[in-house]
């Protein structure tokens, strides 16, 4: 039976290592902004977007997750305008997430393009990652918690109350512009790890934990970054000890930590602080 050093010393297992320990510093910040502005349905209007994207880059021949990118990238700016009407978000993903479906279908059906090619992406393979991904997730681990330190208070004001952030001074519009679109970049980045369907392993799940331990905004993003490299490296570990599937391995293992993170007594977060 190969030792777990020996896999390590596998260029591929060194890149998907890297990579998840990258994911894991920018990813679980982008989910305390999905859940501080409450769009979640955010993940799976951009997983759709990127299965569009996918179709788009298999047809024309271009990498396929770069063209998921720039498709949830401009996905994610064209709904900004939405985000301060009272009906919210919501809506608007919804038919997003139609129109995208039906539109790589289409695209995949009368290209001719391999269906199953576009799904495998979309499923993800960590042991799949190269260096492009791995420079693109180091970009995030960089830009992610840089704008969430340079702009903290006008975040935690955004995050608290949209019209108290406005009448504050903070230019709400372009904020939200640039979350919506890291948001949605980031969704898109986090493919080649966990696949799209499985993406609330390195975002959501950490921040969830996160949220049920901190008593701020500052808190919750730092316990977010150390549980997210604590549950990537411990999931990724076992799935190479037992051979097992890592993305399924990724969720269970930070799902498993997030439920017995609710079972802390929350002490409530301040996002003023």
């Amino acid at each position: 039976m190969t030792s777990l050093w020996q896999l390590v010393e596998l260029p591929a297992v060194r890149w998907a290592g890297l990579a998840l320990v990258l994911g894991a510093i920018g990813l679980p910040i982008v989910g305390v902004i999905i859940i501080g502005l409450d769009i979640m349905p955010v993940r799976f209007a951009m997983m759709h977007v990127a299965l569009l994207g996918i179709a788009v880059g298999l047809l024309t021949g271009l990498d396929p997750l770069v063209c998921a990118i720039v498709a949830c990238g401009l996905s994610g700016a064209a709904l900004t305008p939405l985000a301060g009407k009272p009906s919210g978000l919501s809506g608007a993903m919804g038919l997003l997430m139609s129109l995208a479906i039906a539109a790589a279908l289409l695209v995949l059906s009368v290209s001719g393009v391999n269906a199953a090619g576009a799904f495998e992406l979309l499923w993800g393979s960590i042991l799949a990652t190269r260096p492009g991904d791995v420079v693109l997730l180091g970009v995030l681990a960089v830009v992610v918690p840089g704008l969430f330190l340079m702009r903290r208070r006008q975040l935690a004001l955004l995050l608290h109350d949209r019209e108290l952030a406005a009448v504050s001074g903070v230019r709400v519009d372009r904020l939200t512009l640039v979350l919506l679109v890291v948001v949605a970049v980031s969704v898109a980045g986090a493919i080649r790890l966990t696949g799209a369907l499985l993406v609330d392993a390195l975002t959501l799940l950490p921040a969830l934990a996160a949220r049920r331990l901190a008593h701020s905004l500052r808190a919750m993003a730092f316990w977010a970054v150390g549980i997210g490299i604590s549950v990537n490296l411990a999931g990724f570990v076992v799935a190479l000890v037992f051979d097992w599937p890592p993305g399924p391995v990724l969720v269970l293992v930070a799902g498993l930590v997030t439920l017995a993170a609710h079972l802390v007594p929350a002490p409530g977060v301040r996002l003023a602080h």
